[in-house]
Protein backbone atom coordinates (compact mmCIF):
# COMPACT_ATOMS: atom_id res chain seq x y z
CA UNK A 1 0.00 0.00 0.00
CA UNK A 2 1.40 3.45 -1.21
CA UNK A 3 2.42 5.74 1.72
CA UNK A 4 0.07 8.82 2.17
CA UNK A 5 1.01 11.81 -0.47
CA UNK A 6 3.49 14.13 1.48
CA UNK A 7 1.49 17.32 1.41
CA UNK A 8 -1.30 15.50 2.85
CA UNK A 9 1.15 14.49 5.79
CA UNK A 10 2.00 17.84 6.52
CA UNK A 11 -1.32 18.97 6.41
CA UNK A 12 -1.97 16.24 8.98
CA UNK A 13 0.33 17.80 11.29
CA UNK A 14 -0.47 21.59 10.86
CA UNK A 15 -3.87 20.31 11.84
CA UNK A 16 -2.97 18.60 14.99
CA UNK A 17 -0.64 21.14 15.68
CA UNK A 18 -3.64 23.92 15.19
CA UNK A 19 -5.89 21.86 17.50
CA UNK A 20 -3.21 20.77 20.34
CA UNK A 21 -3.18 24.46 20.80
CA UNK A 22 0.30 25.90 19.42
CA UNK A 23 -1.20 28.07 16.94
CA UNK A 24 -4.35 29.79 18.82
CA UNK A 25 -7.51 31.40 17.08
CA UNK A 26 -6.08 34.64 15.81
CA UNK A 27 -2.51 32.99 15.20
CA UNK A 28 -0.45 33.23 11.63
CA UNK A 29 0.72 30.10 11.07
CA UNK A 30 4.14 29.56 9.15
CA UNK A 31 4.35 31.05 5.35
CA UNK A 32 4.90 28.88 2.34
CA UNK A 33 8.35 29.81 2.41
CA UNK A 34 8.81 28.39 6.45
CA UNK A 35 6.83 25.34 5.39
CA UNK A 36 8.55 24.53 2.29
CA UNK A 37 11.72 24.82 4.54
CA UNK A 38 10.61 23.14 7.48
CA UNK A 39 9.13 20.22 6.46
CA UNK A 40 11.53 20.37 3.06
CA UNK A 41 9.51 19.98 0.67
CA UNK A 42 9.21 22.13 -2.09
CA UNK A 43 7.20 25.18 -2.41
CA UNK A 44 4.47 24.37 -4.35
CA UNK A 45 3.93 21.36 -2.07
CA UNK A 46 3.46 23.76 0.74
CA UNK A 47 0.69 25.54 -1.45
CA UNK A 48 -1.66 22.71 -1.49
CA UNK A 49 -0.99 22.14 2.23
CA UNK A 50 -2.24 25.85 2.37
CA UNK A 51 -5.00 25.61 0.41
CA UNK A 52 -6.62 22.16 2.19
CA UNK A 53 -6.34 24.13 5.49
CA UNK A 54 -8.30 27.56 3.85
CA UNK A 55 -10.93 24.62 2.02
CA UNK A 56 -11.57 23.40 5.64
CA UNK A 57 -11.95 26.35 7.00
CA UNK A 58 -9.27 25.92 9.57
CA UNK A 59 -7.34 28.99 8.65
CA UNK A 60 -7.81 32.05 6.51
CA UNK A 61 -5.89 33.65 3.62
CA UNK A 62 -4.83 37.30 3.71
CA UNK A 63 -3.39 38.63 1.26
CA UNK A 64 0.40 40.28 1.59
CA UNK A 65 -0.08 39.16 5.60
CA UNK A 66 -0.13 35.37 5.43
CA UNK A 67 -2.76 32.74 6.78
CA UNK A 68 -4.15 32.81 10.40
CA UNK A 69 -6.31 30.51 12.83
CA UNK A 70 -9.73 30.51 12.36
CA UNK A 71 -12.24 29.88 15.40
CA UNK A 72 -13.65 26.61 15.34
CA UNK A 73 -17.23 26.92 13.40
CA UNK A 74 -20.26 26.34 14.95
CA UNK A 75 -22.72 24.05 13.27
CA UNK A 76 -26.49 24.44 12.62
CA UNK A 77 -28.39 21.14 12.94
CA UNK A 78 -30.61 20.48 10.03
CA UNK A 79 -33.53 18.16 11.19
CA UNK A 80 -34.31 15.33 8.57
CA UNK A 81 -37.74 14.10 9.64
CA UNK A 82 -41.65 12.94 7.72
CA UNK A 83 -43.58 14.20 10.19
CA UNK A 84 -41.95 17.90 10.03
CA UNK A 85 -42.94 17.99 6.05
CA UNK A 86 -46.43 16.51 7.27
CA UNK A 87 -47.02 19.18 10.13
CA UNK A 88 -46.44 22.25 7.05
CA UNK A 89 -44.18 25.65 7.50
CA UNK A 90 -40.91 25.58 7.21
CA UNK A 91 -39.06 23.07 9.08
CA UNK A 92 -36.04 25.02 8.08
CA UNK A 93 -37.17 28.43 9.89
CA UNK A 94 -38.54 25.88 12.84
CA UNK A 95 -35.01 24.59 13.30
CA UNK A 96 -33.19 28.02 13.01
CA UNK A 97 -35.50 29.44 15.39
CA UNK A 98 -35.11 26.41 17.70
CA UNK A 99 -31.57 27.34 18.08
CA UNK A 100 -31.32 30.96 18.23
CA UNK A 101 -30.63 31.97 14.78
CA UNK A 102 -32.48 34.00 12.38
CA UNK A 103 -33.73 32.11 9.28
CA UNK A 104 -33.60 33.97 5.82
CA UNK A 105 -33.86 32.23 2.39
CA UNK A 106 -33.79 33.84 -1.72
CA UNK A 107 -35.02 31.54 -4.49
CA UNK A 108 -35.62 31.42 -7.96
CA UNK A 109 -37.21 29.22 -10.63
CA UNK A 110 -37.24 28.91 -14.03
CA UNK A 111 -37.98 26.26 -16.62
CA UNK A 112 -35.33 23.91 -18.03
CA UNK A 113 -34.92 20.78 -19.49
CA UNK A 114 -34.09 17.45 -17.84
CA UNK A 115 -30.45 16.55 -17.54
CA UNK A 116 -29.54 12.42 -18.12
CA UNK A 117 -29.21 12.34 -14.64
CA UNK A 118 -32.55 14.44 -13.55
CA UNK A 119 -34.53 12.37 -16.59
CA UNK A 120 -33.48 9.06 -14.67
CA UNK A 121 -34.36 10.32 -11.16
CA UNK A 122 -37.85 11.89 -12.49
CA UNK A 123 -38.30 8.65 -14.77
CA UNK A 124 -38.78 11.17 -17.33
CA UNK A 125 -37.05 11.54 -20.67
CA UNK A 126 -34.05 13.42 -20.97
CA UNK A 127 -34.82 16.57 -22.45
CA UNK A 128 -38.11 16.51 -21.17
CA UNK A 129 -39.36 19.94 -19.94
CA UNK A 130 -38.90 20.43 -15.86
CA UNK A 131 -39.72 23.59 -13.09
CA UNK A 132 -35.71 23.96 -11.46
CA UNK A 133 -35.80 25.72 -8.37
CA UNK A 134 -32.36 26.77 -6.58
CA UNK A 135 -32.96 27.80 -2.92
CA UNK A 136 -29.89 29.58 -0.64
CA UNK A 137 -30.59 29.21 2.98
CA UNK A 138 -28.85 31.23 5.58
CA UNK A 139 -29.19 31.72 9.54
CA UNK A 140 -27.97 34.84 10.84
CA UNK A 141 -27.07 35.72 7.13
CA UNK A 142 -24.74 33.06 6.68
CA UNK A 143 -25.15 30.87 4.08
CA UNK A 144 -25.42 27.54 5.40
CA UNK A 145 -27.62 25.27 2.74
CA UNK A 146 -28.32 25.65 -0.99
CA UNK A 147 -31.33 23.25 -2.67
CA UNK A 148 -31.93 23.21 -6.48
CA UNK A 149 -35.42 21.44 -6.97
CA UNK A 150 -36.97 19.83 -10.14
CA UNK A 151 -40.13 18.92 -10.70
CA UNK A 152 -41.78 17.28 -14.02
CA UNK A 153 -43.42 20.24 -15.70
CA UNK A 154 -46.13 18.28 -17.57
CA UNK A 155 -47.25 17.21 -14.07
CA UNK A 156 -47.38 21.06 -12.83
CA UNK A 157 -47.96 22.91 -15.61
CA UNK A 158 -51.10 25.09 -15.69
CA UNK A 159 -51.62 24.56 -12.43
CA UNK A 160 -51.92 26.57 -9.25
CA UNK A 161 -48.47 25.00 -8.14
CA UNK A 162 -46.37 25.03 -11.43
CA UNK A 163 -44.47 27.74 -9.39
CA UNK A 164 -43.50 26.28 -6.07
CA UNK A 165 -42.95 29.42 -4.27
CA UNK A 166 -45.28 32.07 -5.95
CA UNK A 167 -49.30 31.69 -5.88
CA UNK A 168 -51.67 30.75 -3.11
CA UNK A 169 -49.45 27.85 -2.54
CA UNK A 170 -46.22 29.08 -2.21
CA UNK A 171 -43.99 28.20 0.75
CA UNK A 172 -46.26 24.80 1.37
CA UNK A 173 -43.83 22.02 0.77
CA UNK A 174 -43.58 19.68 -1.82
CA UNK A 175 -46.14 17.25 -0.21
CA UNK A 176 -48.68 19.71 0.30
CA UNK A 177 -48.32 21.66 -2.82
CA UNK A 178 -48.84 18.01 -4.68
CA UNK A 179 -52.12 17.41 -2.74
CA UNK A 180 -53.42 20.59 -4.46
CA UNK A 181 -53.46 18.81 -7.66
CA UNK A 182 -54.69 15.34 -6.00
CA UNK A 183 -50.98 13.81 -5.93
CA UNK A 184 -50.44 12.43 -2.64
CA UNK A 185 -47.01 12.02 -1.41
CA UNK A 186 -46.32 8.53 -0.19
CA UNK A 187 -42.81 8.20 0.51
CA UNK A 188 -39.60 9.94 0.30
CA UNK A 189 -36.12 8.43 -0.54
CA UNK A 190 -32.69 10.11 0.49
CA UNK A 191 -28.88 9.76 0.33
CA UNK A 192 -25.98 11.74 1.88
CA UNK A 193 -22.13 11.75 0.09
CA UNK A 194 -19.72 14.01 0.35
CA UNK A 195 -17.71 16.09 -2.49
CA UNK A 196 -15.91 19.12 -3.37
CA UNK A 197 -18.18 22.51 -3.83
CA UNK A 198 -18.83 23.40 -7.49
CA UNK A 199 -18.29 26.84 -8.97
CA UNK A 200 -21.90 28.07 -8.27
CA UNK A 201 -21.88 26.19 -4.74
CA UNK A 202 -19.17 27.85 -3.84
CA UNK A 203 -20.64 31.13 -4.61
CA UNK A 204 -24.11 30.76 -3.08
CA UNK A 205 -22.27 29.46 -0.07
CA UNK A 206 -19.35 31.59 0.77
CA UNK A 207 -17.12 28.74 0.17
CA UNK A 208 -14.00 27.86 -1.61
CA UNK A 209 -14.43 25.65 -5.18
CA UNK A 210 -13.59 22.13 -4.10
CA UNK A 211 -14.46 22.94 -0.22
CA UNK A 212 -15.99 19.75 0.82
CA UNK A 213 -19.70 19.87 1.04
CA UNK A 214 -22.30 17.49 2.00
CA UNK A 215 -24.98 16.81 -0.22
CA UNK A 216 -28.63 14.94 0.44
CA UNK A 217 -30.26 13.34 -2.61
CA UNK A 218 -33.85 13.39 -1.92
CA UNK A 219 -36.85 12.43 -3.88
CA UNK A 220 -40.60 12.18 -3.28
CA UNK A 221 -42.68 9.76 -4.80
CA UNK A 222 -46.68 9.39 -5.03
CA UNK A 223 -46.59 5.06 -4.92
CA UNK A 224 -44.28 4.46 -7.38
CA UNK A 225 -43.98 7.99 -9.57
CA UNK A 226 -41.35 10.56 -8.48
CA UNK A 227 -42.78 13.87 -8.58
CA UNK A 228 -39.90 15.96 -7.23
CA UNK A 229 -36.05 15.84 -6.73
CA UNK A 230 -33.81 17.62 -5.21
CA UNK A 231 -29.51 18.33 -4.78
CA UNK A 232 -29.14 19.58 -0.83
CA UNK A 233 -25.58 20.98 -0.31
CA UNK A 234 -24.31 21.90 3.28
CA UNK A 235 -21.22 23.17 4.21
CA UNK A 236 -19.66 20.00 5.86
CA UNK A 237 -17.99 22.35 8.28
CA UNK A 238 -21.20 24.22 8.94
CA UNK A 239 -24.30 22.06 9.00
CA UNK A 240 -25.13 18.72 10.72
CA UNK A 241 -28.19 16.51 9.31
CA UNK A 242 -29.60 15.40 11.90
CA UNK A 243 -31.96 12.35 11.57
CA UNK A 244 -35.78 11.65 13.92
CA UNK A 245 -36.80 8.05 13.12
CA UNK A 246 -39.57 6.20 14.57
CA UNK A 247 -38.81 2.88 16.37
CA UNK A 248 -41.38 0.23 15.37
Amino acid sequence: MESKARYLQIADDLRRRIKGGEFPVGARIPSRAQLAAEYKVAPPVATRVLQILVAESLVESRPGAGAFVLPPPERVQLSRAWYREVRGGSPFAGDMEAQGKAPGWRVHSRTDVASADVAQRLAIAEGDPVMRTVYVYTADGLPVQRAVSFEPYELTRGTAIALPEDGPHAGRGVKNRMAVIGVQITRRREGLHSRGATVEEARDLGVSPGAIVTVLRRTYFADDRPVETSDIVAPGDRVEFVYVLDVD
